[in-house]
C-alpha cells in the first residue's frame, strides 16, 4: 500500500491508507512542499486514461448480428477476452445483460444476451479457445446460464493473487502492468436499461481492451516465479464452476439481525425475508429495493399486532414497500400466530465446525493441532510468497485439525485435502509439513 521514500514510508497519491507500522519515518521526515511548484516536483505523474483503440461497436441484438460477431471472433487468433455485465442491486436475477468480447484479429464485440434464446453461434465460435476473464467466479455462472462454457481459461485476478500482488482489481492490475488508468465511473449502473447509453458501452468495452495483454504479462510473471503450473491447475479447477453452494437459512444474513431477540421475532424476520424474496424473484427486482433489511428488523422488534400498526412503521412507508403491504402483513401475521414448534431456533443450524475460540474447551487436542497447522501454512506462505487463502482454504485447515486422518502422514493428509477440493500443487507443498507439524504437537502433548 505504500512506497519507500528517501528516509521513510510514504503514501502514494490517491491511496487512502497505509500500514501503521510503516508511517513512521526511519530517519528524517519527508520534506513538505512549500508551494505548488514543489508539490509538482514530488507528486507522481498521473497515468494516461485508457482509450478505446476503435469506436465503440454497435450492440449485437439480432441473429444476423450475432452470426457476424461469431464469424469475426472465429477468424481471430489467440485467447479471447470476455466480460459480462449484470444488474446486481437492481434485478433479482444474476443474468448477463451485456457481453464484451475481444480477440486479436477482430475488433471488440458487444452482445445483448437478453435478445437471444439461442447463443449457439457464439458458443461454437468460442469452442476450444482460451477465455481470459477477470474474477471468473463472478461471470462464469451467468455465462453458463446462456450456454457459454469455456474449455480453457485464464483468470487475471487469480493470477494476481498467486503472485501475491497486494491489490488485484482490474483497474489496479491495468495500471501497474499496462501503465494506463481504467475509468470506473459506470461500474454500478443498471445494465438492464435499454437502450444502453453510449458512455456505458464505452466503459464496458474498455474492460476487455487490454485484458489479453494483461493476461500475457501476468503469465510471464507466473513463469518467472515458478508458479505457471500452479496457475494452470487453479484455472482448470474453475472450468466446472457454476456458482456458490446455497446457504443454510439465508434469512439469517439479514443486516441487523443481532438486534432481534426471541424465537417469535426471529420468525417475523424469516417470514418477511421469504415473502420479500418470493416477490422479488417474481418481479425480478433486487430484494432490498422492495423492502429494506432495516424495515424487516424494525417490524421484528415492534411485533405489530395489526396491519395498521405495521403500516405505521417508517420502513413500511417507502414507495416500493407500500404497494405490497398485504404481503408484508401476511408474513408478519404468520409468524405472530405460529405454534412455538414452527418458530426458528434462536441459534442457526450450522454445517460447519464450532467457532475456533471454543476449541480449547471443546476439543483441546484440535486447538493444539490448529495452531501447528496455521504455523506451517504461515511459514510456507512466506517461503513461496503466497496469500494463505490461496495456498489452502482456511476451512480445509480447520477441518484437518478438527478431525485428522489416521494415521497422520503425508499421504493421508493429502487425500483428505484432495477430498475437500485441494489441487495437486497445494498438497505437494503442504501435506508433508502439515503431517509433521501435527505429529510433533501430538508428541509434545
Amino acid at each position: 500500500m505504500c512506497r519507500r521514500g528517501a528516509n521513510c514510508w510514504v503514501l502514494r497519491p490517491g491511496w487512502s491508507r497505509c500500514r501503521p507500522a510503516w508511517l513512521a519515518c526511519r530517519v528524517d521526515p519527508v520534506p513538505v512542499a512549500d508551494d505548488a511548484g514543489d508539490a509538482e516536483q514530488v507528486a507522481e505523474p498521473e497515468l494516461p486514461l485508457l482509450q478505446l483503440s476503435a469506436p465503440v461497436p454497435p450492440v449485437a441484438d439480432s441473429p444476423s448480428e450475432l452470426q457476424r460477431v461469431a464469424a469475426a471472433l472465429a477468424a481471430g487468433s489467440g485467447p479471447v477476452a470476455i466480460d459480462a455485465e449484470r444488474a446486481s442491486g437492481y434485478r433479482y436475477s444474476q443474468r448477463a445483460y451485456l457481453l464484451q468480447l475481444r480477440r486479436a484479429g477482430s475488433t471488440t464485440a458487444l452482445v445483448d444476451p437478453v435478445a437471444f434464446t439461442d447463443m449457439s453461434p457464439l458458443a461454437d465460435a468460442l469452442n476450444g479457445i482460451e477465455w481470459v476473464l477477470h474474477a471468473a467466479t463472478q461471470d462464469l455462472p451467468c455465462l453458463v446460464e446462456i450456454g457459454l462454457r469455456p474449455a480453457r481459461l485464464f483468470d487475471t485476478e487469480l493470477a494476481g493473487r498467486l503472485l501475491n500482488m497486494p491489490r488485484v482489481g482490474l483497474a489496479t492490475l491495468v495500471a501497474e502492468l499496462c501503465g494506463a488508468r481504467l475509468a470506473k465511473e459506470h461500474s454500478a449502473v443498471d445494465w438492464s436499461t435499454r437502450p444502453l447509453p453510449t458512455p456505458w458501452l464505452e466503459y464496458a468495452a474498455l474492460d476487455v481492451e487490454v485484458l489479453v495483454e494483461l493476461r500475457h504479462l501476468l503469465a510471464d510473471k507466473l513463469a518467472t516465479a515458478g508458479k505457471a503450473e500452479w496457475a494452470a491447475q487453479e484455472f482448470e479447477a474453475l472450468l466446472g464452476f457454476t456458482g456458490p453452494a446455497p446457504r443454510v437459512d439465508p434469512w439469517r444474513r439479514t443486516s441487523g439481525l443481532h438486534r432481534v431477540r426471541g424465537q417469535r421475532p426471529l420468525g417475523v424476520v424469516r417470514e418477511l425475508w421469504q415473502a420479500r424474496d418470493e416477490l422479488a424473484a417474481r418481479l425480478d427486482i433486487a430484494p432490498g429495493r422492495l423492502l429494506a433489511d432495516s424495515a424487516i428488523i424494525e417490524a421484528a422488534i415492534a411485533m405489530p399486532r395489526a396491519k395498521q400498526a405495521l403500516q405505521a412503521l417508517p420502513g413500511m412507508r417507502h414507495r416500493r414497500a407500500r404497494p405490497h403491504l398485504d404481503s408484508w402483513w401476511e408474513a408478519v401475521e404468520s409468524a405472530v400466530t405460529a405454534d412455538d414448534d414452527q418458530l426458528p431456533p434462536t441459534s442457526g443450524r450450522s454445517e460447519g465446525l464450532p467457532p475456533v475460540r471454543s476449541w480449547p474447551d471443546r476439543n483441546p487436542p484440535a486447538a493444539v493441532r490448529l495452531r501447528a497447522c496455521r504455523a506451517v501454512v504461515s511459514e510456507l506462505c512466506e517461503r513461496h510468497d503466497l496469500p494463505a487463502e490461496n495456498l489452502l482454504t482456511p476451512e480445509w485447515v480447520r477441518r484437518l485439525a478438527w478431525a485428522p486422518p489416521q494415521p497422520v502422514d503425508a499421504e493421508s493428509v493429502a487425500a483428505l485435502l484432495r477430498d475437500r477440493g485441494a489441487r495437486r500443487w497445494q498438497t505437494d507443498l503442504t501435506a508433508q509439513a502439515l503431517a509433521e507439524g501435527m505429529n510433533t504437537q501430538n508428541s509434545a502433548s
